[in-house]
């Protein structure tokens, strides 16, 4: 008889006391400092400066890194829960905190020399954004299909190329670069760098218009001859594919807990106006047919967030998550999409108005099934996992 190794692994269990402080601190702050601002943010298409600061010194941006550096030593189940709490009332608000935390500190804090986490980290914690720059115009899902080109000169590396789709582009003062240092070696030439805002030859270019988490920004990124350090260089020249994978592997816990806020956040105001909103002569929450698509709403949506924070749990105590994470993100992902659609819904013609909060929800939900790796891309993950 064999036992599934599944079975053999910790299981989710409550939260911690410590973890519901967190949870509740970061839930008032998203009341207080973030709802205030959806609106004016979402119109502006950018995230209100004052907020990014409160982030800083909430310690919101720095929640995994070592006390040494500024940060609070804190779990990626922390980070879920800051994620999860602020995406309830904005998904855009929420993501610039998640690509802080697990696709630029994460890396840094696993791959880099003790000199790089002294240099960035402690100025990635205390006032200074991050993006990661994989993706590019001619390969998305294909990422290692990069035409990026980093070449050796001397004591530095010479960046050439652009990169698409990068997140928190217009505001970061510290990218994680990936580029091809031996294009004749395909996926294993791949390299990651630390690359500063201000390093010659580098420059932000079109900010797109998206349909949305419109306040966050995603943008060009031109490495027209960057010149890097050689002391940049993250992890070992020829090993920034590992780089990618193992922190998309963290970075899509990120985006699996953005999308059960949003679908938390989308299901709690339907739910409050079926209760108010009448119809024939009582409210809508008396029919029974409201009812059951509440009630199947909230069923899919915890348990899209037990997936989520079981895969956290696993990360935080040293497993491989390369399946629980895409599992995660891709069943809260189509989660997000039917629980916003139902609320939208169920709000009728009202939902279909920026007046009420269900459009918005509705229109940030689709970018779970996209960015990070798409839903396919999810399930050939999965797939390999299970067959191999």
């Amino acid at each position: 008889m064999t036992t599934d190794t599944a079975t053999a692994r910790p299981a989710l269990t409550t939260f911690s006391e410590d973890e519901l402080l967190f949870r509740d601190a970061v839930a008032g702050f998203a009341a207080d400092d973030v709802k205030p601002r959806v609106a004016t943010m979402e119109r502006a298409g950018r995230i209100d400066p004052e907020l990014i600061a409160k982030y800083f010194d909430m310690g919101l941006m720095g929640i995994e890194v070592p006390e040494q550096y500024g940060g609070s030593a804190g779990t990626l189940t922390m980070v879920a829960i800051a994620v999860e709490e602020i995406s309830k009332v904005d998904a855009a608000a929420a993501i610039m905190v998640d690509v802080q935390n697990t696709l630029v500190n994460y890396p840094i804090s696993r791959y880099g020399s003790d000199a790089l986490k002294a240099k960035y980290l402690p100025r990635l914690t205390s006032g200074t954004l991050g993006a990661y720059a994989l993706s590019e115009p001619g390969s998305g899902s294909d990422a290692f299909g990069m035409a990026t080109r980093a070449e050796l000169r001397g004591d530095t590396w010479i960046l050439t190329g652009r990169k698409m789709w990068i997140t928190n582009g217009a505001e970061a003062g510290i990218y994680i670069v990936f580029a091809n240092a031996n294009p004749d070696a395909g996926y294993k030439g791949i390299t990651a760098f630390v690359v500063e805002r201000e390093f010659a030859g580098f420059s932000v270019g079109k900010k797109e218009d998206k349909l949305g988490i419109r306040a966050s920004s995603t943008t060009e990124i031109i490495l027209d001859g960057v010149v890097v350090p050689k002391e940049n260089v993250l992890g070992p020249v020829g090993q920034g594919y590992k780089v990618a994978i193992e922190t998309l592997n963290e970075g899509r816990i990120g985006i699996g807990a953005q999308m059960i806020g949003v679908s938390q956040g989308a299901l709690a105001a339907a739910t409050a106006y079926v209760k108010e909103r009448t119809q024939f002569g009582k409210p809508l929450a008396e029919f029974q047919g409201i009812q059951f698509q509440l009630a199947q709403a909230r069923t899919e949506t915890e348990a899209a967030r037990l997936m989520v924070y079981n895969a956290a749990r696993l990360k935080d105590a040293g497993y491989d998550i390369a399946m629980e994470g895409a599992m995660a993100k891709l069943f809260s992902s189509q989660v997000a999409e039917r629980v916003t659609s139902i609320s939208l819904e169920l709000f009728g013609g009202y939902g279909y108005t920026s007046d009420y909060p269900a459009e918005k929800f509705y229109r940030d939900a689709k970018i779970g099934a996209i960015y990070e790796g798409t839903s396919n891309m999810q399930l050939g993950t999965i797939a390999k996992a299970m067959l191999r």
